[in-house]
Formats: C-alpha cells, structure tokens, sequence
C-alpha cells in the first residue's frame, strides 16, 4: 500500500469511528435519560420489574450498547466502555432506590383491595360424628367428676379377660369372635389379642391405684364379626368405672340415667332389665325411650351393658375382701350415634362419603 493512499485510508476509517463514537455516547445517555424518567414515574413493583428487564436485563437497551464495544477502535474502548458502566451502575442504583420507596409505601398501605371482585365461599370442615359423641361423652363424664383413662389395644388374655372373671371355656374367648395376635405369648399374662372391649383398662386402673376411683375410658375395640348394618369388626366404645366404699345400684342408675338425659334430652327414660355379664354382678342391660324413638315406632331400643363389678375382679387386682364395692358400664358410640342421628347403618360411619358426614 502507497504512502499516499494509507494515509487517505486511515483518515476515513478516522472519521468512520468517530461518527459511531458519537452514535454509541449519544445512545447511551438518551437510554440513561429515559430510564431514570420510566423509574421515576413507576408506581407498583410489577412494573418496575419490567422496566429493569427492558434497560439493564439481559436483552435490555444499556446491554444491547455494551456489545457495540467490540466493533470500536482498540483507543476508544476504555472511554466508551466507562462510560457504559456508569450509565448502567447509575441506572442499577436508581431501580434499587425506586425499590425500596415502592416497598416501604406497600407496607404502610397494604395490598391493594379490589372490590369489585366477587366473594369466595370457603368450605369449611367440622369433626366426625363418632368424634363429636366421643367429646359430648366425654364432656358430661367430666361434669360429673370422672377421669379420662387409656389403654392398648393390643391386650393379654390375662387383662382382657381372666381378671374381668371370664372363665377359659367362654365364647368370646374362641377364636371365632375373637382377633388374636401372632406375637410370642406374655410370660405371665398369656396369649396377646385385640381387645374385644375397653374394659381391661378399668384393670389396669385398679392395678396402679387405689380406691376411690372414677374414670371413662373411651377407645376402639375388635371383634369377629361380618359387617352389616349394626355389626362391625373394628367399632367404639366408652367403658365407666366407679369404685369406692358403699357404692350402690342406685349411684349405676342414677349416674346412667343423668348421662343420657343430658346427652339426648331431658324426655328421655331409662329402664334396668337383669342380664348376665362375667365380670359384674348383678348385670344389667340399658334400655332408652325418647320422643324420637317413638316417632320412628321404637318405644324402647338397648343401648349398653352395666352391673355391679364382680368380687372376684376386685380379688385378680388384689383389693380387700368386701372393702369396697363398685360398678362398671360399657357404652358403644356407634350405636349412641345412630340414636342420636336416627342411622340405620353403622357402615356409613367408616365410608368417608361426604353426602353423608357433612350432614353433622
């Protein structure tokens, strides 16, 4: 290349940098301008977030003029290029301002309120109904003086049924009605089962402490059975247990009779009718009358089971010979709840159909 003709190149290759030296600092402070007027007028941080994105994202304008760079002069870098970070570090530090009075504002007025949108119904759950039994049970034992108490359901035959005086021959000691455990039998106690009832925790009370004693004992229970519209293999029930000195048949009748009266209504009656029961003596049955039974053609429909406790119960958990005496009952919740509610099918209850719990 010709002195003459380098000379003349260099001059419009000059000229050429120059005019993109003057495009590129003129895009760069007309980009700086505009963004710190959109922050300034921004008014919600949704909106900021966009206009972030647009100048200093990384498709946004200030970006776009930092890969110009590479197409200048190797001398006009370091100006340009500095001055494209203050542009952009200007630019960062006002989003950042803008930020935080935008946040600071939100805090003080809260989120914004739109009332023109319509209402939202939330549905709300409530309690199953055998748990709602459990807990009126519960509550009115309570009032009365009694003690909450819980046992495994996992039992020995020993506490669930030799020390409620059970003898060995006993039908509801075969394995037809009876769920036993394959675990390698207890030392002392024996084979281990499902608890057919709750009535060996009233044994286990009597076994850590002495009279005078009044608890409930609310649970779950096991038994054989084919389920069908009053039976089921796995149901409730809520056992009472009152021992001290002189308690009579007349403090069963009155405290069964108070119960259900308080739970159901003050209408309802209650009648005693003999029956047999190994560990109570005398037993009883539990018959109620109220005024929706009668509306559905039942005058009086069995509840429960209850008697006086049996001496030989006292004698298996080592309390004194005809020092005191007491009584003992066993409710079934299911069946309370299908008086309560007027059910015809204990298997509703274990369903989960929603049709019918949300009637509770």
């Amino acid at each position: 290349m010709s002195p003459r003709f380098s000379l003349r190149a260099r001059h419009r290759f000059a000229t050429v940098s120059a005019i993109h030296m003057t495009e590129l600092e003129q895009q760069l402070q007309s980009v700086r301008n505009e963004a710190e007027a959109a922050i300034a007028a921004c008014v919600d941080l949704q909106s900021l977030t966009r206009l972030k994105a647009k100048y200093i994202g990384r498709q946004g304008a200030v970006t776009a003029a930092l890969e110009k760079l590479g197409k200048l002069p190797k001398e006009d870098k370091p100006r340009i290029g500095k001055l494209a970070n203050e542009v952009k570090n200007a630019l960062t530090t006002a989003f950042t301002a803008r930020q935080d009075e935008l946040e600071a504002k939100a805090a003080v007025t809260g989120p914004t309120l739109d009332l023109t949108l319509p209402g939202r119904c939330h549905h709300i759950g409530h309690l199953h109904p055998l748990t709602q039994v459990f807990e009126r049970t519960v509550a009115i034992f309570r009032r009365m003086g009694f003690a909450v108490e819980d046992g495994p359901e996992i039992e020995t035959e020993w506490h669930c049924f030799d020390a409620l005086n059970t003898p060995a021959d006993h039908p509801a000691r075969d394995i037809q009605d009876t769920l036993y455990v394959d675990l390698p039998p207890h030392e002392k106690y024996g084979r281990y089962v499902m608890r057919t009832h709750t009535s060996p925790v009233q044994v286990r009370t009597m076994l850590k402490q002495k009279p005078p004693i009044r608890v409930v004992v609310p649970g779950r229970v096991f038994r054989r059975d084919n389920p069908d519209a009053t039976h089921s293999s796995t149901f409730h029930q809520i056992e009472g247990l009152y021992v001290d000195k002189n308690v009579t048949v007349a403090d069963l009748k009155g405290t069964v009779e108070f119960f259900f009266k308080q739970l159901l209504s003050p209408d309802t009656k209650v009648r005693f009718r003999p029956h047999f029961f190994p560990y109570t003596e005398p037993s009883f049955e539990i018959d109620l009358s109220s005024p929706h039974l009668v509306s559905r053609g039942k005058e009086w429909l069995e509840v429960a089971g209850c008697g006086m406790v049996d001496p030989n119960v006292f004698k298996a958990v080592g309390y004194p010979d005809d020092e005191y005496t007491g009584w003992a009952f066993g409710f079934g919740i299911e069946r309370i709840a299908m008086v309560m509610w007027s059910i015809n099918d204990i298997r509703l209850f274990t369903e989960n159909d929603v049709r019918f719990l949300e009637q509770f």
